[in-house]
Formats: structure tokens, sequence, C-alpha cells
């Protein structure tokens, strides 16, 4: 345990985890979960999860020479990914639609990857927040909170029926709200966090 507590920030993994948890917002894509379900007949909730991980560990190790690629430094990328996680949070708790998604008929074993791991889970959110986060904690501390993430991820792909049926309606809109709001304040600490390094 000690040693853990050297090698990682405790404090940063929760903030990044919670970040992530916000942005994938896997309760309030149950009723998304169920359509696919629906259509597909299985949605392979370990399938999904490795591959949702495997994207987002690769974009998280990769993501900064790409952008390097275009003569773009986190920071600036940063400040882009708050102005889009504030989109975000408004869609959570308005419930208004900013960024729609296109219809995509899946069968069989491709629905556990689009549009499930790409890009409901691993997706534009996930990849702009997995960005911004690298301007503002270690890089260890994130890939353990993209790892506790897909975690909850596949418990809830496990659970998705139970959970609906717990939580009801009503209940997943409300955590949707509450979400929204705890990102809406991450994203304005964000952008309030970089935007004075490229002014």
């Amino acid at each position: 345990m000690t040693l853990f507590i050297h090698l990682f920030d405790l404090n940063e993994i929760f903030k990044a985890t919670m970040v992530l948890f916000a942005v994938i917002d896997i309760i309030g894509s149950i009723p998304i979960i169920i359509k696919v379900k629906e259509k597909s007949g299985d949605i392979h909730p370990l399938r999904i999860s490795i591959v949702s991980l495997l994207i987002m560990i690769a974009f998280l190790i990769g993501g900064q020479q790409i952008l390097g690629l275009f003569g773009v430094n986190i920071e600036s990328f940063a400040v882009a990914g708050s102005l889009i996680l504030f989109a975000m949070a408004f869609e959570m708790i308005l419930g208004i639609e900013l960024f729609k998604e296109e219809e995509t008929e899946n069968t069989g074993k491709t629905a556990s990857i689009v549009p499930l791991a790409f890009p409901i889970i691993a997706g534009a959110g996930s990849m702009t927040s997995l960005i911004s986060l690298r301007a503002v904690y270690e890089m260890p501390n994130i890939i353990v909170a993209v790892v506790i993430n897909l975690v909850l991820v596949y418990i809830v792909l496990k659970l998705t029926k139970r959970i609906e049926r717990l939580l009801g309606p009503g209940g997943i809109a409300i955590v949707k709200k509450v979400f929204g709001i705890i990102l809406l304040a991450i994203a304005i600490k964000l952008f309030a966090n970089n935007v004075t390094h490229i002014l």
C-alpha cells in the first residue's frame, strides 16, 4: 500500500476517475445499451470493455504526438476540450441534443465495437478528456482512472437491466443531471487552468 501511494497520487486518480465517469456517462447510456442489445441479441460486456480500454490507452499515450503533427499544443487542446465538455454538460443538465449521432445498424459481435465501444464509451468526449487530463495530471494516475472506469463500465453492462429497473426513468434522469453539473464545473476549471497558457 505504501509503495502504491509513492507511485500514484490518490487525489489525482480520484479526480481523473470522476471526470471520465461523468464524460463516459455509462449510467445515462443504459437506454442506448438496451436498444443495441434488442437489435443485436447480445452486447458482449467483456469485449466492449477491452476494446474501449485499448482505444483509450492508445489515444492517451499517442494523442499528444498526433496533436504535434498538426502543431497544436496540449494546453490549446485542453481549452478546446473544455468547450466540448461544457456543451456535453448542457446536454446532460437541460436534456437537449447538441451532438447528433448517426444511427448505426449492427448485429452480432459488431455491436460490441460500434456503437458501444466506439463512439459511446471511447468517443470524442472521452478522447478530448484524456488529452485535457494530460495537461493537469500524471500519466500513471490517468491510466489507473481509465482502468477503474472500464471496470465500472463492465459491471454496468453486465447489470444493465437490473440497474434500469432499480433506478427507473426518473432515477436515470437525475443521475444524468447531477453528473452534468459536476462536468460543467470541471469544464470551467479546465478552461481557466489552461487558457492563460495560450493568451
